[in-house]
């Protein structure tokens, strides 16, 4: 399968930064990584989200357009195809998850300013795992301002992704059960969602990995 575009997306926990960089690196591409560490909302929406939620998924938002953007416009030449631990759809699944009724109104004005501007992806890989591997991993990378994290949230945010994912007609959408699997650790595990990604032809909608 042609990519020229890849994504890889879950919900926080997943390892797809992980499993994005694991594929930059061995098949040459160019690595387009979420930049949520510069935000200087985050921390403080852990610690008080009604308070931070609409300026951080604001935040989020134009951060991810403009990302986007000056990417697509500055091709790299010596890498064979882009691949992002994100897509730009997030910033909805998110702001539904986290914003009052009022404010995800006015958020969604802004985002479907920008969303037709976006490049839609050859592959869209989402990693799919249960809230207790979720909370695993979470707690082994040991971030301050994700300690507050919440098996409930992690459950809204997955519910939103797959309730997305089902309608999405756009593009086609691959859907790996990672949780028992450690692509990280294990390379036959690495190697069988290579496999599923580059080995197989996808048509628009969403496909579950056998």
């Amino acid at each position: 399968m042609k990519i020229n575009y890849l994504v890889i997306e879950g919900n926080i926990g997943a390892g797809k930064t992980s499993l994005a960089k694991m594929i930059a690196r061995d098949f040459g591409a160019r690595m387009l990584p979420e930049r949520f560490k510069d935000n200087p909302f985050l921390p403080k929406f852990y610690e008080d989200e009604q308070k931070y939620a609409f300026p951080l998924e604001m935040s989020f938002l134009a951060d991810r357009y403009r990302q986007l953007k000056n990417d697509f416009t500055q091709p790299e030449l010596f890498s064979s195809f882009l691949v992002s631990d994100y897509y730009f759809t997030k910033s909805l699944i998110f702001a539904q998850n986290t914003l009052s009724d009022d404010e995800l109104r006015l958020y969604g004005q802004f985002f479907e300013i920008v969303y037709d501007k976006i490049p839609k992806p050859d592959l869209y890989v989402f990693l799919h795992a249960e809230p207790e591997v979720l909370l695993k991993n979470i707690r082994l990378r040991n971030r301050d301002y994700e300690r507050n994290i919440q098996r409930n949230y992690l459950e809204k945010i997955s519910a939103g992704y797959l309730a997305y994912l089902k309608q999405e007609r756009d593009f086609p959408v691959l859907l790996i059960n990672s949780t028992n699997l450690d692509f990280v650790k294990n390379g036959g595990h690495y190697k069988k969602i290579s496999s599923l990604i580059f080995d197989h032809e996808y048509i628009p909608g969403i496909q579950v990995a056998e």
